[in-house]
């Protein structure tokens, strides 16, 4: 039989018949900070699925499989489908083989769009059509960013959309501790501009503001490319970061060049970071923020993603003792607010009519927002309640996530490995241990042309 949530009165009715009270549904429908009513009018025309079933394979391990499946019971609820997710650590390979062998999932979860893009290629995937195109073209902030990184091209070479992208992450932050930036009569800058004269305020004052570190074992130097992919985005438009990490514009352009120099300005200043720019490629990454808890503090600032929290004191309050605000773009670029990131994207790899209506599901806010509440997702679906956020921190990232005009993933990733996760790396090494922007861009773009 059809399971529909009716209103608000109806929906609480089912604590007492079975779904909520056993547990099935998270939250209790018609209650907290959810989107109800577009849950429940998609829910009183959703079709009758029962005994239909849809196979959902990705990434995620536990607890994050779990706080999915309570995200899917709200659209099981409402059709009478299954859903079945499966997590492996192997997704990327395991996906490739099940695609080749006819035995895909309904929806793969893919961690980027690389693969994404080859399987597009080969005709493992189904469209999503022009319709969820323009409806994220409209219900995401940056839309358009994210319609192109969830377009690829079909077999025959035409552009089509495949990708949904649902949980994403936020790299363009400055971590700091409010408390120095009070004491010191600092306050948070809203442009490039503001922030270089922060940096050198801080300096004439007599301390440091910045920590950077590079080390990261065999790894060493990818925090470096991070602040390059930030400094592109920030002195060029999307379309030059585009070809820069398609190399349709080779590494040793002057307009990249110039942007590895934008890193320097805050990075090869003895006066501008902790321990010196002799320390900044030997420092671990994890270690590096510390010293803007020390007393006094080491540094100010701290340039890193969101996770970067994991590796603070275990005594450190968000609010308190750190806080973030927005890598600022520059006010005299007019190039918006560019963001940079990650993310995962749902792609249907065995379509259905079941498969149709979740990806359906998956527009509502109420799909995001049981997530919200429960994990450290993060989403630019502009419908949400950014009340459900699950604490203060995770609703930080979603306004700076909604409040983007252009989104980009990290450009490393989006490169050959031998080069986004080879050369570039220790090309920043390179730089920070005195060798030329120049000298090391065209070194990085000899190793592309070598493995053309």
């Amino acid at each position: 039989m059809k399971k529909h949530l009716m209103a608000c009165t109806a929906a609480m009715a089912l604590v007492s018949g079975g779904a909520f009270a056993d547990g099935h549904l998270v939250f209790a429908p018609g209650e907290g900070p959810f989107n109800w009513d577009s849950y429940n009018a998609w829910a009183e025309n959703a079709p009758d699925l029962s005994g239909q079933t849809v196979t959902v394979f990705g990434p995620w391990l536990s607890p994050e499989d779990g706080f999915f499946s309570n995200a899917l019971a709200y659209f099981e609820e409402a059709t009478g489908a299954d859903v079945i997710y499966t997590g492996s650590d192997s997704f990327e390979q395991q996906i490739v083989i099940d695609a080749e062998a006819g035995s895909a999932p309904n929806v793969a979860v893919f961690p980027q769009p690389g693969l994404a893009a080859v399987m597009a290629s080969k005709g493992q995937l189904a469209p999503l059509g022009d319709g969820m195109a323009d409806w994220v073209r409209d219900n995401y902030s940056a839309g358009q960013s994210w319609v192109d990184l969830g377009t690829y091209n079909d077999a025959s070479g035409a552009p089509q959309m495949y990708g949904f992208f649902y949980n994403v992450n936020v790299k363009s932050l400055v971590w700091y501790n409010p408390e120095n930036f009070e004491d010191a009569g600092y306050e948070v800058p809203e442009t490039m501009e503001d922030l270089k004269a922060l940096t050198e305020q801080i300096v004439a004052d007599g301390d440091t503001p910045w920590c950077i570190g590079l080390g990261s074992g065999a790894a060493t130097g990818w925090p470096a490319t991070d602040w390059v992919e930030d400094m592109m985005l920030r002195t060029q438009p999307p379309e030059v970061y585009d070809d820069w990490t398609t190399n349709k514009i080779p590494f040793n352009d002057p307009r990249v060049i110039a942007a590895i120099d934008e890193f320097g300005w805050f990075a090869l200043d003895d006066a501008k970071v902790s321990g010196g720019a002799g320390a900044v490629a030997s420092t671990d990454f994890r270690d590096s923020p510390k010293g803007l808890f020390s007393s006094p503090p080491q540094c100010y600032m701290h340039r890193q993603a969101s996770f970067v929290p994991a590796f603070f004191p275990e005594d450190v309050e968000f609010g308190v003792d750190t806080d973030f605000f927005y890598l600022p773009s520059f006010a005299d670029k007019d190039l918006g607010n560019p963001v940079l990131g990650g993310g995962t994207l749902m792609a249907v790899t065995d379509a259905s009519d079941a498969t149709t209506e979740l990806m359906e599901f998956f527009k509502l806010p109420i799909s995001h927002e049981i997530m919200m509440a429960q994990t450290g997702f993060l989403t630019p679906h502009s419908g949400v309640n950014l009340e459900a956020y699950k604490d203060d921190t995770l609703r930080g990232l979603g306004e700076i996530l909604l409040g983007a005009t252009t989104f980009r993933f990290d450009g490393s990733d989006l490169m050959p490995g031998g080069v986004g996760a080879g050369t570039f790396w220790t090309g920043m090494v390179d730089y920070t241990g005195g060798k030329s922007a120049t000298d090391v861009a065209t070194e990085i773009q000899s190793s592309w042309d070598a493995l053309k």
